[in-house]
């Protein structure tokens, strides 16, 4: 395309474990925490980065009852040094020993392609939190595609920002969902989809997109069949090689874009004052202490972005985020005791 894009790593860790692995992605976390304090994937794991870092570097998901660690950029060299460490996870009520580590390093990620790459959702891509989707709730079901299309593409957009990527071409977004009506997610009435999509842009497989990243959803994997698909890897890499990028076509119904400039800049929200807090929070997880729900805790890994921009009669409305709760040693010490 004639444009030098910066050099933007990715690193993909499969844990090989003697017996399945049913846990969650954040008693998993919590576990690295305890055993591994010291290891340079921690600031990563309890919130440290979080105002430095909106878009998770580091990312732990639970697929096919295996621990994958998905590492971004910065935190790519984080994920193998740890992975030269391991030898038994101890949960408390079961142990994992630790029998192979399969690692896979991939260069020049996060850039745009000539065509469209196809991608498909493996957990639920919660595109809707409560306020995109009381607008989503009162729209046509042609609109509701177009939507979708347009969240996928600010979700991408954010993304080849938070790494650095600054371009001003427009991402094409093509979405094929199972259903327009959103399953709910948790408490927080989220909008939950499964299916897939093709767009215009090199995105490292496994890594989430939109809410609820850090809790493992929204992972993805890219050019497979999505009619042969199921979740085995050596299956997944061999459907991947069969399919290559497919022209743009624009005049297609079914395809929408949003230019990347005029994506606003997510603003990076300050929690110098909450160091403090968080720092104290870590000592009594390390330490194996119990923690006091009187005590004000404010040690919250919100990765909550949204942002609106008026153009014509249309809001869109970006976001990229995370739960403040699910980010704090409070919750990874709760999730260590399931």
């Amino acid at each position: 395309m004639g444009i030098q894009y910066p050099n933007i790593e990715s690193v993909i860790a499969r844990v090989v474990t003697d017996k399945p692995v049913r846990k969650t992605p954040y008693q998993v976390k919590g576990v690295f925490m305890r055993q591994y304090p010291n290891a340079t994937i921690i600031p990563f794991l309890n919130g440290d980065y979080r105002d430095k870092y909106l878009y998770p570097r580091v990312q732990v998901k639970i697929l096919n009852e295996q621990i994958y660690l998905i590492g971004v950029h910065e935190g790519v060299e984080s994920i193998i040094s740890l992975i030269e460490k391991f030898d038994i996870l101890d949960f408390g009520n079961i142990t994992f020993e630790i029998q192979n580590s399969d690692i896979e390093k991939y260069s020049n990620q996060f850039v745009p392609s000539e065509g469209l790459i196809r991608y498909r959702f493996i957990t639920p891509w919660v595109a809707l939190n409560q306020r995109t989707g009381g607008r989503y709730r009162f729209i046509t079901n042609q609109e509701k595609s177009s939507y979708l299309n347009k969240l996928l593409g600010h979700n991408i957009v954010f993304i080849a920002n938070e790494v650095g990527i600054d371009f001003k071409e427009k991402i094409f977004t093509k979405i094929n969902v199972s259903s327009l009506f959103p399953k709910p997610v948790d408490e927080k009435h989220w909008g939950a989809f499964m299916g897939e999509f093709r767009t215009n842009f090199m995105l490292p497989n496994y890594i989430g997109i939109g809410n609820g990243i850090t809790r493992g959803y929204g992972s993805i994997y890219g050019m497979f069949n999505p009619e042969t698909f199921s979740f085995d890897k050596s299956g997944l890499q061999e459907e991947s090689k069969k399919f290559h990028p497919e022209m743009i076509d624009k005049e297609d119904n079914k395809i929408d874009s949003v230019n990347a400039g005029d994506v606003p800049r997510p603003r990076r929200k300050r929690f110098s004052s909450q160091k403090k807090y968080r720092k104290k929070n870590q000592r009594r997880f390390r330490n194996n202490e119990s923690y006091n729900p009187k005590s004000k805790d404010n040690s919250s890994g919100n990765y909550n972005v949204e942002e609106k921009t008026k153009s014509g009669n249309d809001e869109h409305i970006y976001e990229n985020s995370e739960d403040s709760r699910f980010n704090t040693e409070k919750h990874h010490k709760k999730q260590h005791k399931n």
